[in-house]
């Protein structure tokens, strides 16, 4: 039998059309947005923002982000159910990282009197900053983890999903300042339904290389 894990992984694909007809349950979004709050980090550092495109507006919106580029992906923003913009703090700061240290100590992790000593595991950010305070390339990859576990909690949901690197992080700035306070969006995720007789992606059968070639015990 297989194993509910590798199930999903098996199901799970990049959806190439969306129903416009079907919209996620209220029920299974709040499920994905907790996965998404729960999602790992180095050093919990959480540097991110979840922009969720729902409305009509929205999502009208995020189409005119697409006026220059990548325009293979702009169908999927009024056809998919939701569209996630997964931003990262391009320059995290210790004041950054106090924020989550103060919710540790308020969520019983740690007393106050070992907050200081927490702010040694600042020393990963540092590793990863430059001389003007940029560390985009490592809270980017932090944002991948979350991007990852999203993926895998709208498998077990039967969610189909389609990550867009082929975003305009420029546009997508402009357009959504407000609402990014500062964070970079390079990667955008739709969540919906597949169009059945328009997916030619569905019927396809998994493809990966062979797990000798790609796991090595030792």
């Amino acid at each position: 039998m297989t194993h509910p894990i590798i199930a999903d992984l098996q199901s799970r694909y990049t959806t190439k059309r969306y129903d416009a007809s079907k919209r996620i349950p209220q029920a299974d979004l709040d499920v994905i947005y907790q996965a998404m709050n729960l999602s790992a980090s180095s050093i919990n550092s959480q540097p991110w923002k979840f922009i969720v495109i729902e409305s009509d507006e929205a999502k009208q919106r995020m189409h005119d982000t697409f006026a220059n580029k990548f325009q293979f992906n702009q169908p999927h923003i009024k056809s998919a159910s939701h569209i996630v913009l997964f931003a990262h703090n391009p320059k995290y700061t210790r004041e950054d990282y106090a924020k989550v240290i103060d919710k540790g100590i308020a969520d019983g992790r740690m007393g106050v009197e070992d907050r200081e000593q927490a702010f040694g595991a600042f020393a990963f950010v540092e590793l990863n900053t430059d001389e003007s305070g940029n560390n985009a390339a490592w809270t980017k990859s932090q944002a991948y983890l979350a991007l990852g576990n999203t993926l895998h909690t709208l498998a077990r949901l039967g969610i189909d999903s389609t990550t867009m690197e082929g975003v305009d992080n420029e546009l997508i700035g402009e357009i959504f300042k407000e609402e990014l306070g500062g964070y970079q969006c390079d990667v955008a995720l739709a969540m919906g339904y597949h169009d059945s007789e328009e997916d030619y992606n569905a019927p396809l059968p998994k493809s990966r290389l062979a797990m000798k070639d790609v796991v090595r015990v030792l």
